[in-house]
Parts: structure tokens; sequence; C-alpha cells
């Protein structure tokens, strides 16, 4: 995987093997970046990486100036990655090892713009599950963003608070917002 844009673009990260993880592919994240640019200043957004695997989401976040990111995965081999190399990067992200479900119910904060990208296999009802906590808990601020990864077999386009989706290969990204 590689940073496509920003203070370190060009910058190629490699994951060891043996994490639990499906990186967002670098076409995808350039599209949804892309995206992004049109909507969103990034020097000082505070983001939330939920299912943060190798971190790629939140590099390319830091890496495009923002200030607070918070990385959240239950996988203990992917949090030590995420630290390690956003230590070396010297990049604002706090990596933080918890079931994204169990955070959300916890956490008091808010957030700029939230990234999920769970396993494609995740039941549907999961996926509104994390919408539901989102918006139930006032996690996003005043035009924040929520974004969900899937896979173009799931449709969101019925949840409450989406607002578009846009498919990149096999991947889609949902968008969520205050209506």
């Amino acid at each position: 995987m590689r940073i496509i844009s920003g203070s370190h673009k060009g910058k190629r990260i490699q994951a060891p093997k043996t994490l639990s993880a499906r990186p967002t592919t670098d076409m995808a994240k350039e599209a949804l970046f892309n995206i992004l640019n049109n909507i969103v200043f990034f020097d000082g957004l505070k983001v939330l990486d939920l299912f943060a695997g190798t971190g790629n989401i939140s590099y390319e976040f830091a890496s495009r100036g923002a200030s607070q990111i918070t990385a959240v995965d239950r996988d203990h081999k992917c949090v030590s990655f995420i630290a390690k190399t956003s230590n070396g990067l010297d990049f604002p992200i706090k990596a933080i090892k918890s079931d994204v479900f169990s955070f959300l119910k916890k956490i008091n904060a808010s957030y700029d713009i939230i990234f999920a990208d769970p396993p494609y296999n995740l039941d549907e009802q999961e996926f509104l599950k994390i919408v539901h906590l989102v918006f139930e808990r006032g996690l996003l601020s005043k035009d924040g963003i929520l974004i969900l990864e899937h896979s173009k077999h799931t449709d969101l386009s019925t949840t409450p608070n989406f607002t578009e989706s846009r498919k990149y290969g096999s991947s889609m990204f949902s968008f969520f917002s205050e209506e």
C-alpha cells in the first residue's frame, strides 16, 4: 500500500502478511480521497478509523493534515503495526485495541469524519448498527461525515442519514450525515 498525497506522498508501507486485514485498494482509496478533497479541508480534521486493519486510511488522513486520528481494531497485531508505523512517520494516530461496537457505545467524543471498513461478510444488521450507534450517540461533529466501506452486494441506501454511495471495483463507499 502507498500514501497517495500529502506530506508523505508516494511512501510505500509494507504490512506483514500475518495481519488479518484487507486494506482498501489504492484505486478505491484514491477515489475516496478525490471525493473528500471537494467537501472537506483536511488540516485539523478529527478522524475516527473503525476496523482500521493496517491503518491504510489513517495514514492517508495523517499525510493530508488531519490533526487527531483514532484507529480502532480488535486485532492486537494490527494495533501494534499501526502504532509502530505512525510513530515512525510521526503521525498523530492513536491506535486502540477494542471491539468497534463496544468502543462506539462508550466513547464520548465527536469526529469530523468517521470511516468504517468492517469485514465485507459482516451481516447487514451489523452495518446498520454502526450507523445507528454513530447517530444515536452524536459522534459526528456539525457537518461531520460517516463513511462505510462495503461490498457492492450490500445495499445501505434505505438506511437513515444515507446521502450517497459510490462504487469502485468490488468496493462501495456509502456516505451518511445529519439530515
